[in-house]
């Protein structure tokens, strides 16, 4: 379950996670019932950082970033890969910074049947609910039937995961947004499964492989529940939040309409500055842009 080499590319990356947790949730029902009592009262949504943002560092020393993280103002952190780190030792490292696990990329073959139980054990420990599949192959022969059994998967796994208190998800890459003769692979998975499976959109990537946010939000109304904010422009590859195309103010109104959203994650790749101080810069900026 652990990464014995954080310098792989961001699928060889991700393809190391797992990730889960057993705190209780209330009210099993629609997301819509699983509000923070902070969010549900109109609180502001906590800000997270993917340490994919930062992996270099981290995977150098993942202490000393966790306490640089929760010094810049971030409240929680999501996970693509743990550094050779035990699950206790990671959650000391997060409690003594105040951080909380807001999510971990888990790829599907961790949450096989046979290695499931020892994913969910790992990630209780972390004190995730948020376990997020950060990739799925793009078919080469019979898209739509492919993807169609990923959905039920996915189904499967939020049937597995809702008597833990735990929330099964996808990710949003380019080419999930690839025309399937008149759908895509995000429709697919989206209106194929259940509302117990997040679709947490990635801004960013959304808007590089052709999709609008914007639109993809009203189709699926309260699906983001947690959500990956990150920036795109047509003209400037090293835009980072707030500098760019992405229609922000709408976004914000889209999610806060929905009341589901319970984590807002920063994922910052474009290494237009030092990472650390990447993360930095995009968490003022959208601190700017809310206010």
């Amino acid at each position: 379950m652990e990464s014995s080499n954080s310098n792989l590319s961001r699928r060889g990356f991700l393809a190391t996670t797992a990730s889960a947790a057993a705190l209780t949730l209330a009210g099993a029902g629609c997301m819509k019932e699983q509000e923070s009592e902070s969010v549900a009262k109109g609180g502001k949504i906590p800000v997270g950082l993917q340490i994919y943002s930062v992996r270099k560092e981290a995977e150098k020393d993942l202490p000393g970033v966790l306490a640089q993280v929760a010094k810049m103002g971030y409240q929680g952190v999501e996970f693509a890969g743990y550094y050779g780190h035990e699950a206790k030792d990671i959650r000391k490292m997060l409690d003594s910074n105040g951080l909380v696990c807001c999510g971990t990329h888990t790829q599907m073959e961790d949450l096989a049947d046979n290695k499931l139980a020892a994913t969910l054990e790992f990630n209780k420990i972390l004190g995730n609910k948020y376990v997020i599949v950060p990739w799925l192959e793009p078919a080469k022969t019979n898209p739509k039937e492919t993807w169609l059994g990923h959905a039920k998967r996915l189904n499967v796994l939020a049937g597995k995961l809702k008597p833990q208190g735990m929330w099964v998800g996808y990710h949003a890459h380019q080419h999930d947004f690839d025309d399937l003769g008149g759908t895509t692979p995000w429709d697919i998975i989206a209106s194929n499964t259940s509302r117990d499976v997040i679709m947490q959109l990635d801004l960013g990537n959304c808007m590089d492989g052709g999709g609008d946010p914007v639109m993809y939000l009203k189709r699926y109304p309260g699906r983001a529940v947690t959500i990956h904010l990150k920036e795109h422009s047509a003209t400037n590859p090293k835009a980072m939040i707030g500098e760019g195309d992405v229609k922000w103010g709408e976004i914000f109104k889209l999610i806060r309409a929905a009341g589901t959203t319970q984590w807002y994650i920063i994922e910052e790749e474009k290494d237009a500055v030092p990472p650390l101080q990447g993360a930095e810069i995009s968490l003022q900026n959208l601190k700017k842009l809310r206010t």
